[in-house]
């Protein structure tokens, strides 16, 4: 059998968006487990409890993590939580591990701070735990349009129109990959799945 790998959302997102990634990871031989969380009503810390039972249920012996955004936040809080988890590499796409900058502009106001809601707690702004005892590979845009291009001077260049590349580096980090794509084609792009493939297949882009 084949390693199984579960995929985790980003914020204000539901998991649907990542079905095309996913089913080119099945066509690989992967089986594939989505985690859904509701981004702003639980904290990264609250749904990676959740992922932590969830992943109590995938079978396998070597499960493989792949998290946009926000859910590299979760996975980060989730090996704080319970640091003894099955072997298995992990990809982030485009997560801000050192805080985003889009996201503490919004913070500044009562609207902004109702819309990013629980995220904001040790998840966009900063705060996450680093990951111990594991090494990542992260694959960021460094082209596209998204809510960072309504907030004119948030973000330096390069990004992916809502988060700027060094917000995705982390001492976790051994592995970085900048691609031609904004935030969310992250998750439709043939050439970041195979850079995903890779990755999970043989620890490198």
């Amino acid at each position: 059998m084949r390693a199984s790998v579960v995929t985790i959302h980003g914020w204000h997102l539901t998991g649907v968006e990542m079905w095309p990634l996913r089913r080119r990871l099945q066509r690989h031989g992967f089986e594939v487990h989505a985690f859904r969380y509701r981004s702003r009503r639980e904290t990264p810390e609250q749904a990676a409890r959740c992922l932590r039972v969830f992943l109590e249920r995938i079978p396998g012996e070597v499960i493989h993590l792949v998290a946009h955004s926000l859910g590299g936040m979760v996975v980060r809080h989730l090996f704080a939580l319970a640091p003894v988890q099955r072997p298995g590499r992990i990809v982030m796409l485009g997560a801000p591990l050192a805080g985003s900058r889009s996201a503490a502009r919004m913070a500044g106001t009562r609207a902004g701070r109702w819309w990013l809601g629980a995220a904001l707690d040790r998840g966009l702004v900063g705060g996450s735990p680093a990951l111990q005892g594991r090494r990542i590979g992260m694959i960021a845009g460094n082209r596209g349009l998204g809510v960072g291009s309504l907030l004119p001077g948030t973000l330096p260049r390069p990004n992916d129109g809502t988060v700027a590349v060094d917000e995705t580096y982390g001492p976790e980090v051994v592995h970085h990959l900048e691609v031609p794509y904004g935030h969310f084609r992250l998750l439709l792009a043939g050439p970041v799945a195979d850079a995903v493939v890779r990755f999970l297949e043989q620890g490198e882009f």
